[in-house]
This record gives C-alpha cells, sequence and structure tokens, in this order.
C-alpha cells in the first residue's frame, strides 16, 4: 500500500500528491476499510461494560485511517476527475454504505451507545454532546429496526450510494463534454476580458479560437453581454440541458429516472423510521423543525421577491420590444436586459470593475478581514498539490498554526463546478490534537496564460467570500473531537459563517483598500464603487426567486407520497407558486447537485436563506457597535460560534452570540426588497 494516502509526508503535513497514482486507491482502500471494520468490531464486542472511553471515545478515532484515504480520494474525485477515478467512485460507494450499514445499525455497538447516554448528564459538556449526537444518529440510521425492516434500510443505503454517485457523474460528463465554438460574427457585445476567457477555455481543451463552455464563470457573463439571442438561447438550453438525457451526454447521462428513484428510496426509509416522509425526518434535528416552518419563512420573502421580478420583468420586456423582438421575455433573455437595465439605472458597466477585481487583490481583501477580525496571518507555503495552480498557506496567530488553507480557484476540465469547502483534515485535541486543513475549491475563469493576472466578476468575488467564510469555521474551530469539529453543525446553521463574511466584501473600506487596478495599482474610483454596491440589489427579485424556486421544488419533492415523474412534479410547484416563466429554478431538477448527489441538502436547500436570516442579524451586531471590525465582537462570534463547532445544539450557539432569535426584517431590507 502507498503509504502517503494516509500518513502524509508533505509540507505542513499535507499530503504528497505528486506520490499518489490512482491504481494505489483500490488496494489502500481494501486495507483501510477492514482496519475500520476491525476497529468497531472491537468495540461493539468488548466485554467489558460501556464507558464513554472504551465506547463512544473508541468510535471517534475507529475511521481515522480511512478517512484520511477518503478525504485524499473524494478531493480528486471533485477536482480532477478522470475515467479511473469515476470508476472508482462506483466501486467504493456500495462498500461504503455496507460498511456504514453494518456499523451504524450494529445492535451490540447500538446497546453500549445507549448503555453510556443513560449516564451521560455526568459527562463534560463536549463528552455528553458526542454521546448524544452518537444515538441520535444511529437511531435515524436504523439500529432500532429489527426483521425485514432492518434489511431493507440496509438495502435502501447500499442503492443509494450508487445512485448519487451516478446523478453526480452524469451532471459531470455532460459539462466536461460540450464545447461550442463561437464564431466572429456571433461575438458582438461580448467585452474584451471575456473573449479572453474564452480563448483561454479553447487552449485548454487544445482547440483554436474561442470556445464557450459549461463553467458557470463563462455562461453567466456570457448571457450578460452576447447579444446574439439565437446563441444565447443555444447556451442556455444547453446549460439547462445538464442531466436530462438531452446534454452533452446523450441519453446515458440522464438523470430523470436516477432523481426518481432516489426520491422514492428517500420516503420508504423516512417511513421505516416511523415518519411521515423525508422532509419530516430530515427536518427534525434541523432549527426549522418541521417543513411548516420553512414554507412560512420561505413564502414570506417570496411574495417580496416575485413583485420585485414582476416590476423588472416589465421593464425588461418593453427593452426586448424597443429591440424589435416582438414576443415574451425568455429566461435567455433576462440576465442580458438586467444589464442593459443596470447600464441604463444605474450608469453601471461591469467591465469597469473587472480590472480592480484581481484575483490577487481579492484574495488580500479575504485575508486581510480575516486578520482583523480575527488577528489570523495568512503565509504562502510550496506543496506538491492536485495542480501547478492550486496554492497552500499556513494560518497562524500570534505565531500559533491554526490551520493549513488550501485554494483551488481555476475551472478545469474534469472539475466539478460550482464552489464548495472541505477538509483534509479535521481539527480536534485527541492526544496530542492536530488543526484543519481546509479547501476552498472554485470554478473562476483562469487567465488567458499562465502567469497573467485573473479578474473575477462581482458574483465571483462573492463566492471568494462566501468559501472562505466557510474556512474560518475550520480554522477556528476548537473543540476536543472531529465529529462536532468545524462545520459539522446543523445543515440550516452551516451557511452563517459561509454567508456572514460576504458582507465585509461590500464594504466601501474594503474595496478602498484593496479594489485595485492591476495595472496602475489605483483604489476603484468611489463613485463607481459606490455605484457597484448600489447595483448589487438591482436584480435582486430574480435573484431571490430563483434561488426560492429551487428551495420550494426541493421541500416539495419531499413532502407526502414522492413523484414518478419529478419535471411534472416541478412544473406543477410552480405554476402554483405563479413563478415568472422567465425566471427557471436556480437548480432544475435533473442537474440539481445539492439535492440528488447526497442527502445533505435534500429537503434542505433552504437553509441558504433560513441562515441568511442570521447572517443579515449577525452583521448588524457589528453595525450597532460602530465599527464593522469591532474586536469584541467579533471576539465574541469566534467564541461562540465559530471556534464551538457542533458541540451545542444550533439554537444555543446563537443565542448565546445574539441573544435573541432572528426576523426576516433584516434579510429584506439586505436584499433591498423592504
Amino acid at each position: 500500500m502507498n503509504s502517503e494516502l494516509t500518513q502524509w509526508t508533505g509540507p505542513e503535513g499535507l499530503p504528497r500528491f505528486d506520490l499518489i497514482a490512482d491504481d494505489d486507491f483500490a488496494p489502500a482502500f481494501d486495507r483501510e476499510l477492514a482496519a475500520a471494520e476491525a476497529a468497531h468490531e472491537a468495540i461493539a464486542g468488548n466485554p467489558a461494560p460501556a464507558t464513554f472511553d472504551n465506547t463512544i471515545a473508541a468510535m471517534e478515532t475507529a475511521e481515522q485511517g480511512l478517512n484520511r484515504l477518503l478525504s485524499v480520494f473524494y478531493t480528486l474525485a471533485g477536482v480532477d476527475s478522470n475515467p479511473a477515478r469515476q470508476a472508482l467512485q462506483r466501486d467504493f460507494a456500495p462498500r461504503l454504505a455496507a460498511y456504514g450499514s453494518k456499523t451504524s445499525m450494529d445492535p451490540r455497538l447500538f446497546a453500549r451507545v445507549k448503555q453510556v447516554a443513560e449516564g451521560m448528564d455526568a459527562l463534560p459538556p463536549q463528552d455528553r454532546r458526542i454521546t448524544e449526537l452518537a444515538l441520535r444518529d444511529m437511531t435515524r440510521a436504523g439500529a432500532g429496526l429489527t426483521g425485514e425492516a432492518r434489511e431493507r434500510m440496509a438495502q435502501i443505503r447500499s442503492r443509494m450510494a450508487v445512485l448519487t454517485t451516478e446523478f453526480t457523474q452524469n451532471v459531470l460528463t455532460d459539462e466536461r463534454d460540450f464545447v461550442l465554438p463561437v464564431s466572429e460574427d456571433q461575438q458582438k457585445g461580448l467585452p474584451d476580458w471575456l473573449l479572453r476567457a474564452m480563448r483561454a477555455a479553447a487552449t485548454e481543451r487544445n482547440r483554436s479560437g474561442l470556445v464557450m463552455t459549461l463553467n458557470r464563470s463563462l455562461i453567466v457573463p456570457f448571457l450578460e453581454h452576447a447579444e446574439d439571442r439565437a446563441l444565447r438561447e443555444v447556451m442556455f438550453k444547453a446549460w439547462t440541458a445538464r442531466g436530462t438525457g438531452n446534454g452533452a451526454g446523450g441519453e446515458d447521462s440522464n438523470n430523470l429516472p436516477v432523481a426518481a428513484e432516489i426520491l422514492a428510496l428517500r420516503h420508504e426509509r423516512a417511513q421505516l423510521l416511523g415518519y411521515a416522509d423525508f422532509a419530516e425526518y430530515k427536518l427534525a434535528p434541523e432549527m426549522a423543525g418541521k417543513a411548516d416552518n420553512v414554507e412560512a419563512l420561505l413564502g414570506q420573502v417570496w411574495q417580496a421577491a416575485v413583485a420585485r421580478a414582476r416590476e423588472d420583468e416589465e421593464k425588461l420586456t418593453a427593452m426586448l420590444h424597443e429591440d424589435g423582438v416582438n414576443g415574451p421575455l425568455e429566461a435567455w433573455d433576462w440576465r442580458f436586459y438586467a444589464q442593459r437595465l443596470r447600464q441604463r439605472e444605474h450608469d453601471f458597466d461591469a467591465s469597469q470593475v473587472k480590472p480592480y477585481l484581481g484575483l490577487e487583490a481579492m484574495l488580500g481583501a479575504v485575508f486581510d478581514v480575516a486578520k482583523r477580525l480575527y488577528d489570523l496571518d495568512f503565509t504562502a507555503i510550496e506543496a506538491p498539490l492536485w495542480a501547478p495552480d492550486v496554492r497552500a498557506w499556513r494560518v497562524t496567530r500570534a505565531g500559533r498554526l491554526m490551520a493549513i488553507f488550501v485554494g483551488d480557484y481555476f475551472a478545469r476540465p474534469g472539475k466539478r463546478s460550482g464552489a464548495w469547502c472541505s477538509s483534509l483534515q479535521k481539527q480536534h485535541k485527541i492526544g496530542a490534537g492536530q488543526r484543519a486543513i481546509v479547501v476552498n475549491v472554485c470554478n473562476f475563469t483562469p487567465p488567458e496564460q499562465p502567469g497573467a493576472p485573473a479578474f473575477l466578476s462581482w458574483d465571483d468575488a462573492r463566492t471568494l467570500f462566501h468559501e472562505f467564510g466557510h474556512a474560518t469555521h475550520h480554522i477556528l474551530s476548537d473543540v476536543d473531537w472531529p465529529s462536532i469539529s468545524g462545520t459539522s453543525v446543523a445543515q440550516d446553521f452551516v451557511e452563517l459563517p459561509s454567508q456572514l463574511y460576504e458582507h465585509w466584501l461590500e464594504q466601501p473600506e474594503v474595496l478602498d483598500r484593496h479594489a485595485r487596478h492591476f495595472q496602475t495599482g489605483e483604489a476603484l474610483p468611489a463613485d463607481l464603487r459606490d455605484r457597484l454596491i448600489a447595483v448589487g440589489n438591482a436584480d435582486a427579485g430574480f435573484a431571490t426567486t430563483e434561488y426560492l424556486e429551487s428551495a420550494l421544488v426541493d421541500l416539495a419533492f419531499h413532502r407526502g407520497t414522492p413523484p414518478r415523474d419529478i419535471m411534472a412534479r416541478q412544473g406543477e410547484v410552480l405554476e402554483s407558486l405563479g413563478a415568472p416563466a422567465a425566471i427557471p429554478m436556480r437548480h432544475a431538477s435533473p442537474h440539481f447537485a445539492h439535492v440528488f448527489a447526497g442527502d445533505s441538502y435534500a429537503s434542505g436547500y433552504y437553509s441558504y436563506m433560513w441562515s441568511e436570516v442570521m447572517d443579515a442579524d449577525a452583521f448588524a451586531a457589528f453595525e450597532e457597535s460602530g465599527n464593522i471590525f469591532d474586536p469584541a465582537t467579533a471576539r465574541r462570534l469566534e467564541e461562540t460560534i465559530l471556534s464551538r463547532g457542533g458541540s451545542a445544539p444550533a439554537e444555543e450557539l446563537w443565542l448565546a452570540f445574539r441573544e435573541r432569535m432572528p426576523g426576516v426584517d433584516a434579510l429584506l431590507k439586505g436584499r433591498g426588497l423592504a
């Protein structure tokens, strides 16, 4: 076995990715899975009475080697997929599901956990918390089931592992295989920076000229600027065809039957555990508690959002007709005319801002905010990572190591779309303890030539801040056990740190310091800065509506009997909402990876808005202090939320910081909908 997969020897304890080959994973997986099974068997079969140390604490380290191996593998599978890694994913998924079923449903282990839980009130708070969570999670996994129900639960989990892997790979195939050459006469309206990005995309794929791909950092600005309406339609339909069977991968990438089966199996699993449907099961441990509470929140925001969207739709349709197009505003028209409307009403052209939003400048802003809030310092380190443009930093506070931070910022063929934060290693205090190795992944458009400056859109810059907000949850984590470390919190609480961090991007003093022209070093002119901030909510009706459509469809899928035809159900929900035809869901169901690539956001996509209610109120705490970098408020945020991971229920952590529950008013005001 290649020992580098579990015993990392790179700088600062990073894996040596240059020493790892795809052929190394299968034998390492066999060995580490067997080791984890043996460790769990030793715990479950221990003849001594169950104690916290020999049961709960032992469970925290039982999968250490397997977790290290899988963190390397799934990092690579997400950022640099290839046929060999996809085949390994298909092999690993059902085996991991079988292992998970065996351990989480082991009646001997369940009995020991229950025995420890009977006396957990005498345990220290964090020990009590992980005992409570172990009992809850095993119960929700089906450990209390017997006979046929128990066997069926194991079958469902195994099948789900196959289906969610298939869903992810189908979307990736459609994204990877789509490339559309763009001729010179189709380029009218496209800014120079976008043309350079399209040329770079062609070069990366060994093509000449300019091409469009399904990278969001290309698609969105293309739809905003391309004057060729027919080509906008082609690109929009290609973007929304992912996973439908009509995408670049053809029928082999059809996710519709995959998603329908996932929904049916989730429903069956929930009912085996005594819940009416999957939404009831999923929301039971979340802050929201039940689906009615979610619908109440989303409904309040929906009314304001769709009213604004209808107002904007009238304006955009009038502009469409001014251009001689006699017909309704279509989905591929909205961003184009919204961009023109911003120019008309705010005298704002996004291309004027682009030279001031270099990746290096915005990284400087991200790190400076972390320094001013949490006294964190970032020192670049050289390390052999998975691609030449991936970077790493040592994060310290007053000389003390806090974490290792890795950033992978550019789109590449084989990289999963979107942006995310993950960890190669979690912080904990077992033995000598360890600090987190946290990874931010984005899909920004790379520079045309290696070494040339890379530029971000305003949306890209927001994404950069968002994902680093997640990273702070890992970097500042200060708990005893890995199972409650970092972002191991309720799903509708996990987005609070990320969305809160976005607020600092919009602050004039941050932009004045860091948004500087890549050639001259001059600051972003104050009037342009103010227009940039003001225009942030110019299309809030559209942005909020497309998000809410996705959240409400997700919830509807998981309430009651699951649909056989997911597209028909999606259409019914949107029609019942009175959703504008020109604003489709942000993530249509066949490529809705949040919901169908795993259970984390299933019946939980609402959590972004649930957290936004809190992040708006949390930032208000800084504003109320009179200093957006107020040390006392930042320290209280770290001590009550960021350092504590999942060591207490989310509502308890929130109340410790803010001393009251938030309302929706700050969110509506922040989005410009109030």
